[in-house]
């Protein structure tokens, strides 16, 4: 009988009730832990993959992006050179007129019609400018060029 005391006891029933609520905490812990054990191995996975596919996908958006941009070039390029034709086109036709090709021809090749006079009038201030682009030395021009004649041999021996 004094077994069945000790088994209803109030001593006996809280260290019962304490001893089962510590296994069902722990047993909730290890599930936890388990869950978390494979939920990082899953989220290591998921990583994996996702790096993965990065790696797997840069190379070829790189080419896209700068095909693309190739692409935008070339576009430009062609609108360019119709917009050219275009003006070709109108030169074309422009020269199929007479009048415009006689005003080309006095404008550029200075020509007059029978019957009119050409005038042709120096520049008075054009003799104080000194032009640049001469690079005379003051020798006649074939001296210069046996000087380089001379110089070609030279170099050859």
């Amino acid at each position: 009988m004094g077994q069945d005391r000790d088994r209803f006891s109030t001593a006996t029933r809280l260290r019962l009730l304490g001893e089962q609520t510590a296994a069902r905490v722990y047993r909730s812990q290890s599930r936890r832990q388990a869950r978390r054990s494979r939920l990082t191995g899953r989220a290591a996975f998921l990583a994996l993959v996702v790096c993965t596919m990065v790696v797997a996908l840069a190379y070829p958006m790189r080419q896209y992006v700068s095909q693309r941009g190739e692409i935008a070039e070339q576009e430009r390029l062609a609108e360019e050179a119709a917009a050219r034709v275009e003006r070709l086109r109108d030169e074309k036709a422009r020269l199929q007129d007479d009048a415009y090709v006689k005003r080309l021809a006095r404008q550029h090749l200075h020509y007059v019609m029978p019957g009119e006079t050409a005038f042709t009038m120096n520049d008075p201030g054009a003799a104080r400018r000194h032009r640049t682009d001469q690079g005379g030395t003051g020798r006649p021009w074939y001296s210069s060029v046996w000087d380089g004649v001379d110089r070609a041999d030279q170099q050859n021996r």
